[in-house]
């Protein structure tokens, strides 16, 4: 990668950089005049504490020394549950990787298309629904090796491939829904129920997952009638070389090796799962849902419980894999239900996608051993989002304890008085491209901005919803040029694509989603939207 991977090793750490803010932050104890807003619970049932505007005073002040040290324990504790719930999410999504039931999906999806625009605009629906359902990133890289000569046995070139994949599903991460990385990360450290205003990430998602795919096809067209135009025509003749060896036929689809009858340890699944599905269904037979003003109960899981054992009866009999595909499928539906129906959160998500990864491994026939070990190394790869939410944990443990939390929310405040809603939403957007350039980490940024964003956004009578929106937008869109980005770095090395002819390519193009972004974040200040 020319440039790129230079300037990473120029960067510090995620970790380096939280250290250096928590000395700073120590520092600041002793220079910053103590102060505290009063605080009131508003928020009936979740006992979420909103800021009382007007009401700073100024307190006693406490410097903080040897505390620093101290504060990273306490930054776990107060994180303790958002810290399990990555893990587990972690674990749960390594078991369901390891059995390649989504690679065997997309190729089977692959077979079954054979219109070039229709294998464009499907797959990327598909990897758009991906980033914003479930988060996924990482995983497009082992796709970008399919999707590349695809796109050029299709007369395209390798940008469009990495459109197809890498692209999509970060569109679709940008623009998430129900994406337990981002989402679920912000809205709990934010103190805001759990997946709220969905509603309104629908319609971003649709619109930015519609622009991606016109753009892509448009693109496509182009370089179909003029191969030239194409940055990586001559890079793209390696792909052309390797054609004939390519795990890709000149109808776009490969042979799928995957699957078959399934295992005892499938029906085992099955079994368990229809049974718990019975007695959910049996116990909490109706739900209340509540949308902007108005709320409705009635009886929906015991036809969802039922809806799933009678499809996955029928994909059990075809094959496992179609099996542990249902089951990610009826693991979101269980989770919108679950969400919207019975007021689910943090330990009832993560129990949920727990589940649905034993499932998995026992649909795969693994052993006890082999699922542990498995979960062990999705935790272990996601260990260091956790640990950097615990750190950075920390750094609101010194601010609070020092007493000058307050003060800079305050701060803030005064310093954007005048600015209006819609220009201090702005403000927080900028702010978080800005961080995106240096932690590329969604759940490390959250960890970092998130518990000092949300209560500045009751101060200015802005809802905590637009800033974490705020937050979704600044940290996906810029995920796509950063060089930090180990993500980017990876799919554009599988593709063959130099970083400095992408970032030369696509950054124009980028700045027209970061500026849709910014028009999509304005109806979260001025309109009354469900959840926000």
């Amino acid at each position: 990668m020319v440039g790129g991977s230079d300037l990473m090793k120029r960067i510090p750490h995620t970790f380096v950089i939280i250290g250096a803010v928590l000395l700073l932050c120590g520092v600041i104890t002793w220079i910053v005049p103590a102060g505290e807003f009063d605080r009131q619970v508003v928020a009936e049932g979740d006992g979420t504490e909103v800021i009382v505007p007007g009401s700073y005073h100024r307190v006693e002040s406490a410097p903080q020394t040897w505390q620093i040290l101290g504060s990273i324990v306490e930054g776990f504790k107060r994180q303790a549950g958002i810290i399990v719930f990555i893990l587990i999410i972690g674990g749960a999504f390594q078991v369901l990787a390891s059995s390649r039931a989504i690679d065997f999906g997309i190729k089977k999806f692959l077979q079954r298309v054979h219109a070039n625009r229709l294998v464009i605009v499907g797959s990327m629906l598909l990897f758009s629904l991906f980033g914003a359902v479930f988060g996924m990133s990482e995983e497009t890289i082992a796709f970008v090796v399919i999707f590349v000569p695809l796109a050029i046995s299709m007369g395209y070139d390798s940008i469009t491939g990495v459109l197809m994949v890498y692209v999509a599903a970060h569109i679709g991460f940008s623009g998430a829904i129900f994406n337990p990385f981002t989402i679920g990360i912000a809205q709990g450290l934010s103190g805001v129920p759990l997946f709220s205003g969905f509603e309104y990430r629908i319609v971003v998602w649709v619109i930015l997952t519609a622009m991606i795919i016109a753009f892509t096809l448009w693109w496509a067209a182009r370089v179909k009638k003029n191969p030239a135009l194409s940055p990586t025509y001559e890079i793209d003749s390696y792909w052309r070389a390797k054609m004939n060896d390519a795990d890709v036929d000149a109808a776009g689809c490969g042979a799928v090796g995957y699957g078959g009858q399934a295992s005892v340890g499938a029906w085992c699944a099955f079994i368990i799962s229809s049974v718990a599905a019975v007695l959910f269904a049996v116990f909490y037979p109706r739900m209340s849902v509540s949308v902007g003003g108005a709320s409705a109960e009635f009886t929906l899981l015991p036809f969802v419980a039922g809806a799933y054992i009678i499809v996955s009866f029928f994909a059990l009999r075809k094959n496992y894999l179609y099996y542990i595909l249902v089951n990610l499928i009826f693991t979101i539906i269980f989770l919108i239900v679950g969400v919207l129906g019975y007021g689910w959160y943090i330990k009832e998500i993560a129990s949920l996608f727990l589940a649905m990864g034993i499932l998995c491994g026992m649909s795969c026939g693994f052993s006890a051993n082999e699922v542990c070990k498995e979960f062990l190394s999705g935790a272990k790869d996601i260990l260091s989002a956790a640990l950097v939410v615990g750190l950075a944990g920390g750094i609101i443990e010194i601010l609070t304890s020092g007493k000058v939390m307050d003060t800079i929310l305050f701060g803030l405040a005064q310093s954007m008085e005048g600015w209006g809603k819609g220009g201090t939403v702005s403000a927080m957007y900028g702010v978080q491209t800005v961080i995106n350039l240096f932690i590329p980490s969604g759940t490390a940024k959250a960890a970092l901005t998130m518990p000092i964003m949300a209560p500045f956004s009751d101060i200015i009578g802005l809802s905590r919803q637009a800033t974490i929106m705020a937050y979704q937008f600044g940290d996906g869109f810029t995920n796509m040029i950063t060089p930090t980005s180990a993500v980017l770095m990876g799919a554009l090395g599988v593709a063959k694509i130099p970083y400095n002819i992408w970032l030369k390519w696509w950054w124009k193009y980028l700045l027209l989603f970061m500026l849709v972004g910014l028009l999509l974040l304005l109806p979260t200040v001025y309109l009354s939207l469900s959840g926000f």
